[in-house]
Formats: structure tokens, sequence, C-alpha cells
């Protein structure tokens, strides 16, 4: 709980709301002073939240992108592969 302050803030609605409704960002008390028109300040609220996303997102931390049924095929695969390797080979 915040008391005594007045802060401004920007919310930005989600495009795609089935996860997220909006983006609060406070804004900077010195950040109207300074000549920044109220579309620069959105234009760059909007840059933060697509940056965060594409820094964050699933796709980006996975190495190879296959589907959990074709990681599921490999892995039983490779275990068979082992069994013949192991009952022929040693």
């Amino acid at each position: 709980m915040v008391k005594g302050s007045n802060r401004q803030v920007i919310v930005v609605k989600s495009p795609d709301p089935k996860l997220f409704e909006q983006a609060i960002f406070l804004l900077r008390e010195d950040a109207a002073g300074d000549g920044v028109t109220p579309e620069q300040i959105i234009r760059q609220a909007q840059q933060a939240a697509d940056n965060y996303l594409r820094s964050h997102s699933i796709r980006t931390r996975r190495g190879l992108h296959l589907p959990r049924a074709a990681w599921g095929l490999f892995g039983a695969l490779a275990a068979s592969a082992a069994w013949v390797v192991y009952l022929f080979f040693l």
C-alpha cells in the first residue's frame, strides 16, 4: 500500500487477453517535464512489453522446437536402440 504518493500510470491493454488483461507502467516523476509526448510514452511502454515477451517466451528458451509427442517417440526409439545394443552386442 502506497500512502501519500501521487503517481501517474500507463495501462497497456493486451492484444491477446487469454493470459493477461493489461500491463501497468509507472511513469517517472521527471518524465513529463522533458517534453515527451503522450504518444511517445505509450509507444515506449508497448515496446517494453513486447521486448519482455520476446525475451521471456518459452520458444526462445528451448533449443529444438519439437512437439511433446515427437520427444516421446524419440525417447522410445532411443530406449529400444539401447536394448538392442545391450542384447545383441554384449
